[in-house]
């Protein structure tokens, strides 16, 4: 056996690297290290991009102590690379290349935030060559299996296969003509025998995997396809655009399949046409969607989670989320794409579960709950596609969603013109002293002046003007404590002589003050304030604690009662907001007067005698109030109800009542989801033996999160499978922050991107820029889904500035 000696403090020799493989062996000699260069046969570091094997490490014996650290950090240490001490392990694995394929698979944890990470203990089956004899699920193998090239050629051609399928999924829906036939000849097709590349075909598939490198950086980093309008530039002056800018960079970076590829191409010329560009950008889409998908199908059930409606580049969407619980019990709400927005509410509802199920690939069989986040005037169009799903997949529960606040939820699906307009303007309100900290320090010493006589409530206005106050419970309530001060504040910005406000913002005020001091925006504020004042502690405890949801949901009954009175003695109650908005409208030196649209409606109609306090009980209270009442019994149906009545599965639940619960009896609902519902009774009762004889020191877990976790839950099956179900229910809370990100990278992506330079496909890349992706996956699955344009040598098309890629 030949031995090649390695300094450990310099590093490996430059003539080894070249040969080190994954089936590398190290042993340890003193103060020097030692390769084995008959195993060294295989593929080099290089092209596998592992740097785990171009780890120095001890000797063999050494791996199988449980009380090491980690191998990454070992691997650190070793190499003596203090740049990256500080780094987990996972880190390692996912920004330095330590490949997870070259470790036993029990120690790869596929569902952690990073997607593929390795385990605290993760040993390395390269160096570990014991790891089958430790391992209790491996125990009675005789060796670890290495897969043959054959073999890692058919695994790969099987993934090529399932992209190649879902792409073509996606061209039957734009061709719906065409359907039968494709359906047709998937059942002829045949699994290709693979053949070694030439080297024309290898040189194409590197020149496309540079192209989709591009692709996929410009998507994480938020960089837009385009670069210079053609109308900004003088007529004649040539400026690339930022996907060619990139590759020309790469090039002169020293890609020679690059440079070999356009060396003899003008500057002028476009490297690579906007259709490929959009047809590479759907396939990497696809292929990082599948990713979060390939786990929401391993969990089985899940909810989908809709959020509102967006502008990309001059067309509207509808951001799509999914909620699952990944294999380490874990609560994830994760972003999977934008669905094109349709304005009749039939046509949407086919779309959407169109694109769900046959483009994306989920089962709505396993979906057990919908909601629907919306902005003003989209709520009755989300509710036909509530319906129409419901009338399918009648489990499919039609909830509220966590992260909205029920009286904002409410007020968005009041169908009135006017709630509609006063919220578009508070939100405007809200942004415009969110652009600036001067702007802000403007509306504190306002506030300052105005409560100066009550420094405990300007405190508190002060702070709640920092946050997001126009999402809160108490929305309403703020904003009537606040009007004043804002009608003060942005009259003092437009009327200011000082010039420290530019035109801009100066303009944004004296508009936003006369809106806000007409009398319809005040006396629908002061109304929406009383109205939902019945549901505000109700809605709190929806977002409270998992025994504060269990309880809410017992109060119901109570909630719409009190509607119920409201609106059978409307007059009384509607005369006491009438004159709370007038005494407001006097504060703020307001005409009280009805509206001017219904005023030139009735010009010439002598007999219209109508007073503005009927006017606004006619045409506001009396219809926000009757939809409050309709859509808390919609969102909160019989099946709901009863699902949430499960929550006392929860210990600390179980304890609130005595122990004294009987979940069996609202389960029915979820009898086919459970692994042995015959005897969910008798587990029903050692569950809650188990915590009603505790000992003294063992506390009660509180949330589904923390029951889910617990080291002998799956000795309870049932339960087990009843918590997983309910705790994807849209109206639970996201336990852990660190797994609802999906939601809060959507927003920081559309705040961060113009208009016009969102892109559904990159929009996908850069919300999810951790998913790992398969470049060899995608430039196979182009190839074979777009086998004309593979050579394109001469493809070569003038640049055009002005070209844009809105469906990019």
């Amino acid at each position: 056996m030949k031995w090649i000696e390695v300094d450990h403090r310099h590093g490996f020799r430059k003539d080894v690297l070249a040969y080190v493989s994954t089936m590398a062996l190290v042993r340890a000699r003193g103060r020097q290290w030692f390769i084995c260069l008959r195993e060294l046969q295989h593929c080099s570091a290089i092209n596998c991009k592992c740097q785990a094997m171009l780890l120095l490490w001890p000797s063999s014996a050494a791996c199988c102590r449980g009380d090491l650290l980690s191998l990454c950090q070992r691997w650190v240490e070793n190499c003596r690379r203090a740049d990256l001490e500080d780094k987990t392990p996972d880190q390692l694995n996912k920004h330095y290349r330590l490949c997870a394929k070259h470790f036993e698979t029990s120690m790869i944890c596929r569902s952690s935030p990073y997607r593929t990470v390795l385990r605290d203990n993760a040993v390395p089956t390269i160096f570990d060559l014991t790891s089958h004899l430790n391992n209790p699920h491996s125990r009675h193998r005789k060796r670890i299996k290495e897969l043959s090239e054959d073999e890692i050629r058919t695994l790969k051609q099987q993934k090529i296969d399932e992209a190649f399928e879902r792409e073509q999924a996606t061209q039957e829906l734009n061709e719906s003509n065409a359907q039968n036939t494709v359906s047709e000849e998937g059942g002829e097709e045949q699994e290709e025998e693979a053949t070694p590349l030439t080297l024309e075909e290898r040189e194409n598939k590197d020149y496309l995997k540079s192209l989709f490198e591009i692709l996929i950086l410009m998507g994480k980093q938020n960089i837009p396809l385009d670069g210079h309008n053609a109308d900004e530039l003088p007529e004649g002056i040539f400026a690339s655009d930022n996907f060619q800018a990139l590759l020309e960079c790469r090039i002169n970076a020293g890609d020679e399949v690059l440079r070999k590829r356009f060396e003899m191409t003008a500057v002028n010329l476009e490297y690579c046409s906007k259709t490929q560009q959009k047809q590479m950008l759907e396939i990497c889409e696809s292929c990082i969607r599948e990713e979060t998908l390939r786990e929401v199908r391993d969990s089985h059930f899940f909810s989908i989670v809709t959020d509102e409606v967006v502008d990309i580049a001059g067309e509207e969407h509808l951001p799509v989320l999914v909620r699952f619980v990944d294999d380490s019990h874990n609560l994830r709400e994760e972003f999977i794409g934008f669905l094109p927005y349709e304005a009749d509410p039939d046509i949407l509802a086919v779309k959407f579960h169109t694109t769900i199920t046959e483009k994306w690939g989920l089962n709505m069989e396993y979906c057990r709950g919908q909601a629907y986040i919306v902005s003003s005037g989209f709520a009755s169009k989300m509710k036909v596609v509530a319906t129409r799903l419901l009338e399918k997949y009648p489990q499919a529960v039609y909830t509220l969603c966590s992260s909205c606040a029920l009286n904002i939820w409410l007020a968005k699906s009041v169908p009135v013109v006017g709630v509609s307009a006063a919220l578009g303007t508070i939100e405007e309100v809200c942004c415009l002293f969110r652009q600036s900290p001067q702007l802000l320090e403007e509306l504190d010493n306002t506030i300052s002046v105005l409560f100066q006589n009550n420094k405990e409530k300007s405190n508190e206005l002060k702070e709640i003007c920092r946050s997001q106050w126009t999402g809160r419970h108490d929305t309403f309530e703020v904003l009537v404590d606040l009007i004043q001060a804002l009608v003060l504040c942005l009259d003092a910005i437009n009327s200011d002589s000082s010039v420290r406000w530019n035109n801009f913002i100066a303009g944004r005020a004296f508009v936003l003050s006369s809106a806000i001091t007409d009398f319809d925006f005040i006396v629908t504020i002061v109304i929406l304030k009383n109205a939902l004042s019945f549901t505000r502690a109700f809605g709190r405890n929806l977002q409270g604690q998992t025994s504060d949801v269990f309880f809410a949901a017992s109060s119901l009954t109570a909630v719409l009662h009190s509607l119920n009175e409201v609106v059978e003695n409307i007059d009384v109650y509607h005369e006491f907001w009438f004159e709370e908005a007038t005494n407001l409208a006097a504060k703020l030196d307001v005409q009280i007067k009805l509206p001017g649209k219904f005023r030139r409606a009735q010009q010439g109609n002598l007999d219209s005698e109508i007073t503005s306090e009927n006017y606004y009980k006619e045409i506001l209270s009396i219809p926000t109030l009757e939809h409050i009442i309709q859509e808390l019994k919609d969102i909160f149906s019989e099946q709901h109800l009863k699902a949430l009545k499960c929550l006392s599965l929860v210990p600390s639940v179980m304890g609130q009542l005595k122990f004294n619960t009987s979940e069996e009896h609202h389960a029915d609902m979820y009898k086919n989801d459970l692994p042995n519902p015959d005897t969910l009774s008798a587990e029903l009762h050692c569950w809650r033996i188990k915590w009603k004889h505790r000992g003294k020191d063992i506390e009660l877990p509180s949330t589904i999160y923390e029951a889910l976790h617990l080291p002998d839950i799956k000795f309870f099956p049932n339960v087990y499978a009843l918590l997983k179900v309910l705790s994807i229910l849209p109206v639970m809370k996201v336990e852990n922050e660190k797994y609802e990100v999906g939601r809060k990278r959507l927003k920081a992506y559309l705040k961060n991107t113009l208009t016009e330079q969102r892109s559904s496909n990159l929009a996908l890349l850069n919300i999810n820029f951790d998913i790992k992706h398969d470049l060899d996956l995608m430039v196979d699955t182009y190839i074979k889904l777009y086998p004309d344009k593979v050579e394109f040598q001469e493809d070569f098309i003038p640049s055009n500035n002005s070209e844009v890629t809105k469906d990019a």
